[in-house]
Protein backbone atom coordinates (compact mmCIF):
# COMPACT_ATOMS: atom_id res chain seq x y z
CA UNK A 1 0.00 0.00 0.00
CA UNK A 2 1.16 3.40 -0.06
CA UNK A 3 0.39 6.68 1.92
CA UNK A 4 1.08 10.28 1.92
CA UNK A 5 4.38 11.85 3.25
CA UNK A 6 4.75 15.10 1.32
CA UNK A 7 1.89 17.13 0.48
CA UNK A 8 1.24 18.40 -2.75
CA UNK A 9 1.62 22.31 -1.27
CA UNK A 10 4.70 21.56 0.21
CA UNK A 11 6.41 19.49 -2.77
CA UNK A 12 5.65 22.77 -5.05
CA UNK A 13 6.89 24.87 -2.03
CA UNK A 14 10.04 22.43 -2.21
CA UNK A 15 11.23 23.17 -5.55
CA UNK A 16 9.60 26.32 -5.97
CA UNK A 17 12.63 27.35 -3.23
CA UNK A 18 15.02 24.98 -5.10
CA UNK A 19 14.34 26.83 -8.49
CA UNK A 20 14.80 30.71 -6.28
CA UNK A 21 17.84 29.40 -4.88
CA UNK A 22 19.65 28.17 -7.52
CA UNK A 23 18.52 31.57 -9.19
CA UNK A 24 19.72 33.33 -6.97
CA UNK A 25 23.04 31.93 -7.24
CA UNK A 26 23.06 31.99 -10.79
CA UNK A 27 22.31 35.88 -11.07
CA UNK A 28 24.56 36.39 -8.12
CA UNK A 29 27.75 35.07 -10.01
CA UNK A 30 26.89 37.60 -12.61
CA UNK A 31 26.20 40.47 -10.46
CA UNK A 32 29.67 39.36 -8.68
CA UNK A 33 31.61 39.37 -11.98
CA UNK A 34 30.17 42.78 -12.60
CA UNK A 35 31.95 44.15 -9.27
CA UNK A 36 34.24 41.35 -7.64
CA UNK A 37 36.19 41.44 -4.16
CA UNK A 38 37.38 38.13 -4.59
CA UNK A 39 40.05 37.21 -7.77
CA UNK A 40 37.86 34.78 -8.88
CA UNK A 41 37.38 33.71 -12.50
CA UNK A 42 33.63 32.73 -12.95
CA UNK A 43 32.92 31.01 -15.86
CA UNK A 44 29.90 32.85 -17.80
CA UNK A 45 28.07 29.30 -18.16
CA UNK A 46 27.28 29.68 -14.54
CA UNK A 47 25.99 32.71 -14.35
CA UNK A 48 22.34 33.85 -15.30
CA UNK A 49 21.06 37.42 -17.19
CA UNK A 50 23.12 38.49 -19.84
CA UNK A 51 24.20 41.76 -17.81
CA UNK A 52 24.19 43.51 -14.76
CA UNK A 53 20.89 44.88 -14.97
CA UNK A 54 19.22 41.60 -16.14
CA UNK A 55 21.13 40.00 -13.31
CA UNK A 56 19.96 42.10 -10.35
CA UNK A 57 16.14 41.89 -11.98
CA UNK A 58 16.59 38.24 -12.02
CA UNK A 59 18.16 38.02 -8.35
CA UNK A 60 15.58 40.28 -6.60
CA UNK A 61 12.56 38.68 -8.46
CA UNK A 62 14.61 35.10 -7.18
CA UNK A 63 14.61 36.77 -2.80
CA UNK A 64 11.21 37.57 -3.05
CA UNK A 65 9.87 33.88 -4.07
CA UNK A 66 12.82 32.02 -1.72
CA UNK A 67 11.39 34.68 0.91
CA UNK A 68 7.79 33.89 0.43
CA UNK A 69 8.87 29.99 -0.36
CA UNK A 70 10.81 29.53 3.15
CA UNK A 71 8.20 31.35 5.59
CA UNK A 72 5.27 29.39 4.31
CA UNK A 73 7.43 26.29 4.99
CA UNK A 74 8.23 26.93 7.96
CA UNK A 75 4.90 28.05 8.62
CA UNK A 76 3.51 24.93 7.06
CA UNK A 77 6.06 22.89 9.56
CA UNK A 78 4.46 24.47 12.71
CA UNK A 79 0.99 23.30 11.91
CA UNK A 80 -0.25 20.08 14.30
CA UNK A 81 0.97 16.67 13.27
CA UNK A 82 3.80 17.66 11.04
CA UNK A 83 7.61 16.67 11.61
CA UNK A 84 9.42 19.73 12.44
CA UNK A 85 12.86 20.35 11.22
CA UNK A 86 14.01 22.76 13.64
CA UNK A 87 13.12 20.95 17.16
CA UNK A 88 15.93 21.76 19.64
CA UNK A 89 18.98 19.41 19.36
CA UNK A 90 21.05 17.71 22.21
CA UNK A 91 24.70 16.73 21.68
CA UNK A 92 24.44 12.90 22.40
CA UNK A 93 21.58 12.70 19.57
CA UNK A 94 24.01 14.80 17.38
CA UNK A 95 27.11 12.71 17.92
CA UNK A 96 24.83 9.56 17.41
CA UNK A 97 23.57 10.21 14.65
CA UNK A 98 26.34 11.82 13.22
CA UNK A 99 28.38 8.84 13.43
CA UNK A 100 25.35 6.50 12.24
CA UNK A 101 25.71 8.93 9.08
CA UNK A 102 29.34 8.53 8.74
CA UNK A 103 28.85 4.88 8.92
CA UNK A 104 26.22 4.42 6.51
CA UNK A 105 23.50 2.98 8.84
CA UNK A 106 21.59 6.04 9.75
CA UNK A 107 17.87 5.02 9.13
CA UNK A 108 16.00 7.94 6.68
CA UNK A 109 12.35 7.67 8.56
CA UNK A 110 10.39 10.23 6.20
CA UNK A 111 7.84 10.65 9.08
CA UNK A 112 10.58 12.09 11.23
CA UNK A 113 13.98 14.14 11.01
CA UNK A 114 17.26 12.76 12.99
CA UNK A 115 19.41 15.09 14.26
CA UNK A 116 21.65 15.20 11.42
CA UNK A 117 18.70 16.63 9.29
CA UNK A 118 17.75 19.17 12.18
CA UNK A 119 21.40 20.24 12.54
CA UNK A 120 21.40 20.68 8.79
CA UNK A 121 18.40 22.53 8.66
CA UNK A 122 18.33 24.58 11.24
CA UNK A 123 22.10 25.57 9.85
CA UNK A 124 20.76 26.51 6.57
CA UNK A 125 18.01 27.62 8.07
CA UNK A 126 20.48 30.34 9.74
CA UNK A 127 22.16 30.50 6.32
CA UNK A 128 19.08 31.94 4.33
CA UNK A 129 18.50 34.55 7.44
CA UNK A 130 22.29 36.02 7.22
CA UNK A 131 21.71 35.97 3.14
CA UNK A 132 18.32 38.18 3.55
CA UNK A 133 19.66 40.13 5.98
CA UNK A 134 22.76 41.31 4.34
CA UNK A 135 21.19 41.85 0.79
CA UNK A 136 19.02 43.98 2.49
CA UNK A 137 21.81 45.98 3.58
CA UNK A 138 23.58 45.77 0.28
CA UNK A 139 20.42 46.63 -1.26
CA UNK A 140 19.73 49.75 0.71
CA UNK A 141 22.72 50.30 2.80
CA UNK A 142 21.51 53.77 3.44
CA UNK A 143 17.66 53.83 4.37
CA UNK A 144 19.10 50.72 6.42
CA UNK A 145 22.18 51.74 8.22
CA UNK A 146 21.93 50.53 11.32
CA UNK A 147 21.81 47.11 9.78
CA UNK A 148 24.67 47.39 7.57
CA UNK A 149 26.74 49.20 10.51
CA UNK A 150 25.95 45.85 12.22
CA UNK A 151 26.79 43.99 9.56
CA UNK A 152 30.20 45.42 9.54
CA UNK A 153 29.45 48.07 6.64
CA UNK A 154 28.77 47.94 3.10
CA UNK A 155 31.46 46.00 1.77
CA UNK A 156 31.68 43.70 4.72
CA UNK A 157 27.81 43.11 4.43
CA UNK A 158 29.16 41.89 0.98
CA UNK A 159 30.95 39.26 1.64
CA UNK A 160 28.77 37.87 4.35
CA UNK A 161 26.26 37.53 1.55
CA UNK A 162 28.85 35.88 -1.08
CA UNK A 163 29.82 33.32 1.86
CA UNK A 164 26.26 32.50 3.58
CA UNK A 165 25.17 31.99 -0.30
CA UNK A 166 28.37 29.71 -1.27
CA UNK A 167 27.48 27.77 2.56
CA UNK A 168 23.66 27.69 0.78
CA UNK A 169 25.32 26.05 -2.33
CA UNK A 170 27.41 23.68 -0.14
CA UNK A 171 24.16 22.73 1.33
CA UNK A 172 22.52 22.19 -1.69
CA UNK A 173 25.11 20.00 -3.19
CA UNK A 174 24.94 17.86 -0.30
CA UNK A 175 20.95 17.53 0.04
CA UNK A 176 21.14 16.47 -3.31
CA UNK A 177 23.70 13.96 -2.85
CA UNK A 178 21.93 12.58 -0.24
CA UNK A 179 18.92 12.42 -2.15
CA UNK A 180 20.22 10.43 -4.82
CA UNK A 181 21.67 7.71 -2.46
CA UNK A 182 18.66 7.54 -0.83
CA UNK A 183 16.40 7.65 -4.23
CA UNK A 184 13.03 7.11 -1.82
CA UNK A 185 12.93 10.44 -0.32
CA UNK A 186 13.56 11.78 -3.90
CA UNK A 187 10.58 9.95 -4.77
CA UNK A 188 8.43 11.01 -1.63
CA UNK A 189 9.53 14.99 -2.69
CA UNK A 190 8.62 14.22 -6.41
CA UNK A 191 5.36 12.44 -5.97
CA UNK A 192 4.39 12.72 -2.37
CA UNK A 193 4.00 8.89 -1.63
CA UNK A 194 6.05 5.85 -0.33
CA UNK A 195 5.43 2.77 -0.69
CA UNK A 196 4.69 0.46 2.76
CA UNK A 197 4.30 -3.21 3.25
CA UNK A 198 0.84 -4.12 3.54
CA UNK A 199 -0.53 -5.48 7.05
CA UNK A 200 -1.55 -9.07 6.84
Amino acid sequence: MTRHIRSGPERILHWLNAAAILILMGSGWEIFRADPFYPLDIPPALTLGDDLTAALRLHFAAMWLCTFATITLLLRRLLPGRAVPLRPLNPRGVLRDTTAALRGRLGHDLTAYNHVQRLLYSGVFALITASALSGLAIWKPVQLAPLTDLLGGYEAARRVHFWAMAAIGAFVLLHVTMALLVPRTLAAMLFGLTKTESKP
